[in-house]
């Protein structure tokens, strides 16, 4: 799995040498922060069967998983208003997150091992999102299901809504939600990649 960078084979020498010495720019500035301490989003983006996904990471832990749906210049400008300012693009400490995704895209990893910062869940989400871990791979649970074991049975809506603004889905399984009456109900990422999450683990 690797970064989607720009595609330069169509490029002059010229041109292509400048798009080298910019990637090669960026990473030595990646490097400096992080060394110096003012790193506090990295991002990158990767590509997956169920389309190319932006991951970005604090120093806690991986913080945010977006679809393309979600407009990933959209979730990098948030971010920059909630976590930090400082976002950079700096592949390599999302190198750990980026391989766990591959194998479990791969049917290699059933469970993740990713350091996590949920500081962008508050209160009964957060909650939600952490009895979402433990539904297992290759299972569903229904909305209900979810609501009453995170001690409101009632809040089968808020559950619904804590699942769509889920800020890390594939690895907080949202996907593994589904209707009472087992349809497979909606999903950030878009009914297609729901079903071929579910699909995948399923096989």
């Amino acid at each position: 799995m690797m970064t989607t960078d720009p595609d330069t084979s169509f490029l002059s020498p010229l041109a292509a040498v400048d798009a080298s010495a910019y990637r090669g720019l960026r990473a030595r500035l990646a490097e400096e922060a992080a060394r110096d301490g003012i790193l506090d989003v990295a991002y990158r983006t990767i590509d997956t069967p169920v389309g190319e996904l932006l991951l970005a990471a604090t120093e806690r832990g991986l913080v945010r998983v977006a679809y393309p749906a979600e407009g990933h210049d959209a979730v990098l400008s948030v971010l920059a208003g909630q976590v930090s300012p400082r976002v950079l693009h700096a592949p390599a400490r999302l190198d750990a997150a980026a391989r766990e995704l591959d194998e479990y895209f791969t049917r290699a990893r059933e469970a993740f091992g990713l350091g996590l910062d949920l500081r962008l869940a508050h209160g009964f989400r957060r909650t939600v999102l952490e009895h979402l871990t433990q539904i297992g791979y290759g299972t569903t649970a229904s909305y209900g299901a979810v609501a009453a074991a995170a001690g409101s049975p009632a809040a089968v809506r808020a559950v619904g809504t804590a699942c769509a603004r889920n800020p890390l889905p594939v690895v907080i399984p949202c996907h593994r939600v589904v209707r009472g009456d087992g349809s497979i109900g909606q999903y950030v990422g878009g009914a297609e990649a729901k079903r071929a999450l579910l699909d995948l683990e399923a096989a």
